[in-house]
């Protein structure tokens, strides 16, 4: 940890003592990097990292690394989970990145939303897989540029919603978009606003794990982005949505909660990143695991309390009406019904 850091904030995320808790050094093929990892925990308590891995061509793919505890003793893929197919899908040519993966009960799988690297640029992704050994493939739900997608666990109002970040000219902002049936988009929403100015998520955001369902409603952990004259810095913040109309928010934090501060977050790849795609609970329902990439180079973990993260954002959140930094984009884009699948 830098000897530099304030340390009188409330501290809601400590680093594990193990951390980085995979590296490429792990990696039993050759690699540059793995980061970014999409969590879950499977039926038999294990937990399952669907990691990003980029080769030495600077294209990534999926590789899945398994742990009994979800710290150590990680038994890894020995060839890629799965690989981009440029052949069928020709949206990833230049790659898969940054998996967040949502076990669906009314299906019985888990559905993996996933950025595709086209010539036009990044889109959504959707696979369905039942024991990460097979994947069904939906292509592509959202198309160039958008990113940093999760879907929600269960139907709201009979239809299926996908949270992701798409990027205009007025800047990147969070998304929700609603589906009969997986495949078929519509309803597109803005639903959080990347501020203005010097904040430290200003023109900039986007969804990290995805949310964590709460009696009080839809917990998100998302990202900002500061640009700086060296760079840009990731870190995250909280936002709390209403359980059954999720394009409400109730809530949004002022500050960040968790930010790079140790050596393995402050350099690499991309210095200055913490960047979670995924996080399992503990047994008492309340313990966060959070598995983030640390500058683009390696896996860290952080452990947190759901109960004290919604606390928290209680005393020091605010609605986002309250904010008038936010950038100005109008949400009259938004239809006020989730759209039936077009005849085909």
């Amino acid at each position: 940890m830098t000897p530099y850091v304030n340390g009188m904030h409330e501290i809601l995320f400590h680093r594990h003592r193990r951390n980085p808790l995979l590296t490429a050094a792990d990696w039993p093929y050759a690699v540059n990097s793995v980061f970014n990892a999409g969590a879950t925990q499977l039926p038999d308590g294990s937990t399952l990292l669907l990691c990003r891995v980029e080769d030495r061509r600077g294209h990534s793919h999926f590789c899945a690394a398994r742990s009994k505890n979800g710290i150590d003793g990680w038994e890894i893929d020995r060839a890629p989970t799965l690989y981009p197919d440029p052949k069928n899908h020709p949206e990833e040519i230049w790659g898969i990145e940054d998996p967040r993966i949502t076990f669906i009960p009314e299906l019985g799988c888990y559905v993996v939303a996933y950025t595709s690297y086209s010539r036009g640029g990044p889109g959504v992704s959707l696979a369905l897989t039942r024991d990460f050994h097979t994947f069904e493939r939906l292509g592509v739900v959202m198309p160039p540029d958008d990113k940093d997608a999760a879907l929600l666990p269960r139907r709201i109002g009979g239809h299926w919603a996908l949270i992701h970040r798409p990027t205009t000219a007025l800047g990147a902002h969070i998304w929700i978009s609603y589906s009969p049936d997986l495949r078929h988009w519509g309803s597109h929403k803005l639903i959080l606003e990347a501020r203005r100015g010097a904040w430290w998520d200003a023109n900039k955001i986007g969804l990290s794990p995805p949310p964590i369902e709460i009696p009080e409603g839809w917990l998100m952990i998302y990202h900002g982005v500061r640009q700086t004259a060296s760079g840009c810095i990731y870190r995250l913040g909280l936002a709390l949505f209403d359980l059954h109309t999720p394009e409400r928010c109730l809530r949004r934090s002022d500050t960040w909660i968790f930010g790079p501060e140790a050596p393995y977050e402050r350099e690499g790849d991309v210095n200055n990143v913490v960047f979670p795609c995924g996080y399992t609970l503990g047994p008492d329902g309340e313990t966060v695991f959070l598995y983030y990439g640390c500058a683009d180079t390696c896996i860290g973990l952080a452990t947190g309390n759901v109960r004290k993260l919604s606390e928290w954002l209680e005393r020091n959140g605010r609605p986002p009406e309250a904010d008038s930094t936010a950038a100005p984009e109008s949400t009259s884009h938004a239809l006020s019904e989730p759209q039936a699948a077009p005849e085909s």
